[in-house]
């Protein structure tokens, strides 16, 4: 056997700090010091003779030799979590870590949430809320929700369309009362409230009513989230766009109205992600079929 494989406790540590190009990151995942991650990755450099980071800024960045290895190591210890994965697989109770975007978790995840920790007492969940991908295949999450166009995705996760929702502009329904809508050029008078998605545009949802918006001559709030474009509607703070999940119990309260039953389509996505060979599968089978049908029984 190649005794170069005395380095594999250095190879863990390396591609940790390789995929978060920081090592008080990798520190973190791997539960020792950043001095610990320093002092193995420069122990690492002088038994190949070789050096695998530079620092640039506050990253440590791949050398040329690093990204190399990091492309084989990567593989490596995924065949070896792969192999791992086919003969373990761990019980139904236990752990499952959920990542989705906030907006969701917020307004329908977390509402209904209850029901599966009712049915299924023995599975604690999790909840990250992000907008950004995590890594489902190296197991710091089980289940992912993504909002947006499908991304590619690696043979080793299962993808599937979760939920895909219409868009309606919504409003204060003291602001619909005051402004008496009747005619969707009306809405270019409001404060439009626009979230960062590139997906789900006030130009899109105009041009499908005929309407032409010049966004320079419109009054104009960018925020980060639906939670935030939503919050500063109830306020008065003009109209925002919205899918009927994100909105709907806003609207049953009487605080959002839809000023024009007017939708853009095809609207917001929700994908689901999971790691085709996790020991959690049966867990996340559950939870992946109690959503599927959370979703059917609304719909």
């Amino acid at each position: 056997m190649d005794k170069r494989l005395r380095y594999l406790a250095g190879l863990r540590y390396f591609e940790v700090a390789a995929r978060f190009q920081s090592y008080s990151k990798a520190a973190d995942e791997l539960c020792v010091s950043q001095a610990a991650v320093s002092q193995t990755i420069r122990r690492l450099e002088d038994d190949l003779g070789c050096k695998l980071f530079l620092r640039k800024g506050h990253h440590m960045m791949l050398t040329s030799k690093g990204e190399s290895l990091l492309k084989h190591v990567s593989l490596g210890f995924e065949q070896i979590i792969t192999g791992l994965n086919k003969i373990q697989n761990e019980p139904i109770e236990g752990l499952l870590i959920v990542s989705t975007p906030p907006s969701f978790a917020s307004r329908w995840l977390l509402p209904r949430l209850w029901k599966f920790s009712t049915q299924y007492p023995g599975i604690s969940i999790r909840i990250i809320t992000t907008c950004e991908s995590l890594d489902v295949q190296h197991g710091q999450v089980d289940v992912a929700i993504w909002q947006g166009e499908s991304v590619d995705t690696p043979e080793e996760l299962d993808k599937q369309l979760l939920l895909e929702e219409t868009i309606y502009p919504f409003c204060s329904a003291e602001l619909a009362k005051n402004r008496e809508f009747t005619d969707p050029t009306q809405l270019l008078d409001c404060w439009l409230v626009h979230y960062e998605n590139s997906s789900i545009q006030w130009q899109n949802w105009f041009a499908q009513t005929g309407i032409e918006m010049d966004k320079d001559n419109v009054h104009w709030m960018e925020v980060g989230t639906f939670d935030m474009a939503i919050n500063a509607v109830i306020a008065g703070h003009g109209a925002c766009l919205a899918s009927d999940c994100i909105a709907a119990d806003f609207v049953e309260r009487g605080l959002l109205v839809k000023p024009f039953n007017v939708g853009l389509t095809p609207g917001i996505k929700f994908h689901l992600f999971t790691a085709k060979e996790s020991p959690r599968r049966e867990r996340i089978q559950l939870f992946t079929e109690w959503l599927n049908d959370e979703i059917n029984t609304r719909i």
